[in-house]
């Protein structure tokens, strides 16, 4: 027996491509508008995507820099929607509840560890 579908999930090609872009600018949207770490990590993306580019690395450095960048927003983006759903069910303080937000936020810090450490390395040997 097969389960029965979403009505949220649309089935064809082209319309759900579209509505897919859409749903994700809408996500973007509501995370600039409402998470305040989001628009602070994208502020910070933007100059230091900048600065990756202009940094005299090659292509492949610039890239991997911008690319945990990305991964921070992303894994931001991932709390942000844990945290909504936590929120959705109740508003309760409960243990469970905060062991979703405390592995969220975890995350969140790995991912910017990682950032870190990347940028640490290659601004190290090209530097130093």
């Amino acid at each position: 027996m097969t389960q029965p579908l979403s009505e949220f999930k649309s089935r064809s090609g082209l319309k759900r491509i579209l509505s897919a872009i859409h749903y994700s600018l809408d996500g973007l949207k509501t995370a600039w508008r409402y998470e305040h770490a989001f628009r602070q990590e994208l502020v910070l993306f933007f100059f230091a995507a900048l600065l990756a580019l202009a940094l005299p690395v090659s292509a492949f450095q610039k890239l991997v820099l911008v690319g945990v960048l990305v991964l921070v927003l992303i894994v931001e983006l991932i709390n942000s929607a844990i945290e909504a759903v936590v929120d959705r069910i109740s508003l309760e303080r409960h243990p469970l509840s905060k062991n979703a937000k405390d592995l969220g936020s975890a995350a969140v810090l790995l991912a910017c560890l990682l950032a870190a450490a990347t940028w640490g390395v290659v601004l190290f040997n090209r530097f130093w």
